[in-house]
């Protein structure tokens, strides 16, 4: 995902976190050995000893976020799913079994805005989860017909006497009656000239409909059948803004929490989602008048987070430090104040700032120099950043001039893979972008890439150190490009789940973003989404990403059959569009531009980096609109099959020259090779003005190594930059190189043959 500022989005709360090239070109004369013809520069002819020839290789996860600036009902179950750029595909997904996507179930609004009254009622029960679901997208007429307060109320007095009777099950549709008026108010609150001011009738409505459900003692069971329909009637209290007088029901499932409702996940989220009612009560007056009243809730959030640490560590862990701050929270109230602080000390006094307990002192921490910071040596919080830092991000390592890592815990050996990942695909994007340089004005010449040991890791501490949210894959923060000393960079986390591989989730997405903004985006981040571009900016890093590690993603061609959008529909996408489109469809959008109307691109990318926007929206929804549906819908159905073409690596240009060792601008040399011990020699002449210098190698066999030199022939001994990770994919950047000639060597650590090596500027 990318950024410029951290993005709070109305409704974003107590997520989990969900379980984020060389190119090569051949050779020349027998390396190692000097050639008639020298460079005119150098100091000397080229070595014929290369020397000794050994080169050596110098979970669910659930947080509150700060306060958010609206108080927006939350959206409907499905549509939370849109937070989570960038995640990985698989079993750690938040969406229980019941809730999981399936095939769109039979919906027609219709049948919701021509009945009122007991017909209405009968028909929302009647439907199913997922066609309720679909109605929080509803607006228009079809939003006032469908949500009008006399619906409104009469759904609420439907909830009412259904939950009379209600068995702990959702056999009658009471899950289907609460989701609707979830999804009532939803979209009220978002378009309220539209549907209407709700008054004091559907005010007492939905009271009777909640009392009577939670007065049910089965409303109290602890089974999936149960959990399913009590965490949305918990949602619901926020919803319709009860936050205040159902405080009984937040004290009664925190208390009540057992081990018993582990084995259910809808029991899990309903205890997890009275942290939405307390989280987002400060905004109710009434709630925080009746809190101060009866400030007893602060006493049972103390005793579930005391009580419960050794929850901290698991999965449940989540539940604990929310515990503790939504605890927190409170110290925003003057009033509560005097009641607050020691119970917050104590939950500091009870967690470490590292460890299994780190989460919860970490987000009460948080809450303690947001709300309270003028007290902060009361609470030994003093500082925080740069005490997180310290404690967190003990590694510092720089990849290069443009490149710095800040990690947590990596070995040698994984920085020096996550460096050469980056620096290898410098060449790989050039190549795609076809750039000839940074756009104007953009001084984000280095990038820090923050790296956490774990997703769980990266939820504890991203937030109090960058200020992001943190339900996600990854985030780049672009700041002000134009600004001096502005920092660029992206915080990420490795995957867990591949160990005993070694990855960080989205490296090459997020790094692909900082290339995007630097040299195809002009200004920032909200300069560059004035009009829709989402479909570019996330398609081109998931196409880079994935094609420049030689990935298939399946997901994307599984998605390609589907033919669900036409290219013009895309092109409209914007972060409210759900993962799928955002992601796997941007991709697919980007991927059929880049092979099959490369000149739109390059059209496009010209209007991008001069960022101008209107002619960029004009040429992709007019010039091209749905002049390419045909082919489009053609070549989804040929990628479908297996066949979606080669990726876009446009061809480098054999260098010329009769000197077989020179290279040239954007040119390439072939069939490299040398013996164990010798180097391969090259060279070229750089013009003034180059505002960079990339040098790669890749292919062949056997292992070779770069080294460069501004001054006269690069060797193992003398040389001021050199790549040498294990195998023959290299890379070296120089960023505004001297004008003249500079000297580039292949050293073989083994025997290689078949190497190619590149040089662009």
């Amino acid at each position: 995902m990318r950024t410029s500022r951290p993005r709070h989005r109305r409704g974003w709360l107590a997520a989990p976190l969900a379980l984020a090239l060389a190119l090569g070109l051949a050779p020349m004369a027998s390396a190692g050995t000097a050639n008639a013809a020298s460079p005119p520069r150098p100091t000397g002819a080229a070595p014929t000893d290369a020397g000794t020839g050994s080169g050596s290789a110098d979970a669910h996860v659930r947080r509150s976020p700060l306060p958010v600036s609206e108080r927006a009902p939350l959206p409907s179950s499905r549509e939370e799913l849109r937070r989570d750029y960038d995640r990985p595909d698989d079993a750690r997904s938040r969406v229980a079994p019941s809730m999981r996507a399936s095939a769109a179930a039979p919906c027609a609004v219709g049948d919701f805005t021509s009945r009122t009254g007991s017909a209405l009622v009968q028909q929302i029960r009647a439907s199913t989860t997922d066609c309720v679901n679909t109605l929080f997208s509803l607006a228009g007429s079809d939003a006032a017909q469908a949500f009008r307060e006399a619906q409104m109320t009469s759904v609420a007095y439907g909830l009412r006497d259904d939950a009379a009777t209600y068995d702990g099950t959702n056999r009658t549709g009471t899950a289907q009656l609460v989701l609707y008026l979830r999804a009532g108010y939803y979209v009220q609150w978002n378009h309220p000239a539209t549907v209407g001011a709700y008054g004091p009738g559907l005010r007492t409505a939905i009271r009777a409909g909640l009392d009577t459900f939670f007065a049910n003692g089965r409303s109290g069971n602890v089974s999936d059948a149960n959990g399913e329909v009590l965490a949305e009637a918990v949602t619901l209290i926020d919803s319709a803004e009860e936050n205040a007088r159902y405080l009984y029901v937040v004290k009664r499932l925190l208390t009540g929490y057992d081990s018993s409702y582990d084995s259910s996940w809808w029991m899990l989220n309903a205890v997890n989602n009275v942290y939405t009612v307390l989280f987002r009560g400060h905004q109710v007056p009434e709630f925080v008048s009746t809190v101060s009243a009866d400030p007893s809730v602060l006493d049972t959030l103390y005793a579930f987070a005391s009580g419960r640490r050794s929850l901290l560590g698991t999965d449940r862990g989540y539940l604990v430090s929310n515990a503790g701050r939504e605890l927190g929270r409170f110290l925003q109230h003057t009033a509560l104040r005097s009641k607050t602080r020691p119970l917050v000390r104590g939950l500091l006094d009870l967690s470490a700032i590292t460890g299994p307990t780190a989460a919860l002192w970490v987000g009460v921490a948080e809450m303690t120099d947001h709300y309270d910071k003028a007290e902060c040596a009361y609470y030994g919080t003093c500082d925080l950043q740069r005490r997180l830092a310290a404690e967190v991000l003990p590694i510092t390592f720089t990849c290069g001039s443009t490149i710095r890592v800040r990690a947590q815990q990596m070995t040698s050996a994984q920085l020096d893979w996550a460096c050469a990942s980056m620096r290898n695909q410098d060449a790989y994007f050039h190549s795609v972008a076809a750039d000839t340089g940074p756009v104007a004005n953009d001084r984000n010449t280095t990038i820090e890439v923050v790296v956490f040991d774990s997703s769980a890791d990266y939820q504890t501490y991203g937030g109090p150190m960058f200020g992001i949210d943190t339900n996600n894959g990854g985030m780049y923060l672009e700041g002000d490009p134009a600004a001096a000393g502005n920092q660029a960079r992206f915080i990420a986390y490795e995957a867990e789940w591949l160990r005993p591989t070694f990855e960080i989730w989205n490296l090459n997405h997020e790094y692909t973003h900082y290339l995007d903004g630097r040299f195809n985006l002009y200004g920032d981040f909200t300069a560059n989404i004035a009009t829709p571009t989402i479909w570019w900016i996330e398609g081109f890093a998931e196409y880079v990403s994935y094609s420049y590690r030689e990935l298939t993603y399946g997901a994307a061609i599984t998605e390609a059959g589907k033919k669900t959008y036409s290219l013009r529909t895309l092109f409209d996408t914007t972060y409210n569009h759900d993962t799928n489109r955002v992601y796997r469809w941007g991709y697919l959008a980007v991927r059929y531009m880049l092979q099959s109307h490369r000149g739109d691109v390059t059209t496009l990318l010209g209007h991008y980096r001069a960022g101008n926007w209107n002619a960029a929206r004009t040429l992709l929804t007019g010039t091209i609109g749905s002049r390419y549906d045909t082919d489009w819908y053609a070549w989804l159905g040929a990628c479908a099959a297996g066949n979606c073409g080669g990726t876009t690596n446009p061809p480098a240009n054999e260098c010329t020259g009769g000197d077989v060792r020179t290279l040239g601008r954007n040119c390439q040399r072939s069939n490299l090779q040398a013996t164990t011990g010798n180097l391969s020699y090259l060279y070229l002449q750089v013009p003034a003005g180059t505002a960079r210098l990339t040098i790669t190698s890749s292919g062949g066999t056997g292992d070779a190594d770069l080294y460069y030199s501004p001054s006269g022939w690069a060797t193992t001994t003398s040389y001021t930059h050199r790549s040498v990770t294990s195998g023959n994919g290299e890379t070296i950047t120089i960023d505004n190189p001297a004008p003249g000639y500079h000297y580039v060597s292949l050293h073989a650590r083994q025997a290689f043959s078949g190497v190619t090596v590149k040089s662009e500027y």
